[in-house]
């Protein structure tokens, strides 16, 4: 399966990507243990990445879509994945979908991870870290809305919408069910 995560920040992504990984036997791909893994390994995309996030910047789309082209090449992401960060905009979409094309694959589906912006401010100030206060949380709810929300029109009918809220096991209920598993 190929699978695309999306959802704001502090929708359990990444806790439903690491649990869906594991069920469906396919990895988890999130663009920060992208960004990370390169660093850390010093490769060139790394050292690129590295520049623009000490400058505070954003990586540029042309990067990124590089460091992710690189990882879907590896075999174990050759029979499915969860996407996790990536696409961000539908222009990223675009890249994923025409280097998908050029693999003879497609997505399978689109994964929308539904929470209230209530419940992710009251998730994300549990989580107790310094750069989280209320105005931060709903500023990135904001840019979330602006920037990543249009995918969903792009998606159509790809998107499978799953409501977020609840114990962490109900809502990964929620996501096998909706994938048929």
């Amino acid at each position: 399966m190929r699978l695309v995560l999306l959802g704001p920040p502090g929708a359990g992504k990444g806790t439903q990507a690491a649990l869906l990984s594991e069920k469906l036997n396919i990895p988890h791909i999130s663009t920060g243990d992208l960004f990370r893994a390169n660093i850390g390994e010093g490769t060139p995309l790394g050292l690129e990445a590295k520049e623009y996030i000490d400058a505070g910047k954003l990586v540029p789309t042309d990067v990124t879509a590089r460091m992710v082209k690189a990882r879907l090449a590896e075999d174990d992401a050759k029979n499915g994945f969860l996407l996790d960060g990536f696409p961000r905009t539908v222009e990223q979409a675009e890249i994923l979908a025409e280097f998908l094309k050029e693999q003879d694959q497609k997505l399978d589906g689109v994964l929308n991870f539904r929470v209230s912006e209530d419940v992710v401010v009251e998730r994300m100030l549990a989580r107790g870290r310094a750069d989280d206060n209320e105005e931060t949380i709903r500023t990135r709810m904001a840019v979330y809305r602006d920037e990543t929300a249009p995918l969903i029109d792009h998606y159509g009918d790809a998107i499978i919408n799953i409501e977020a809220e609840g114990e962490v096991e109900e809502i990964n209920e929620r996501a096998m069910k909706a994938l048929g598993k």
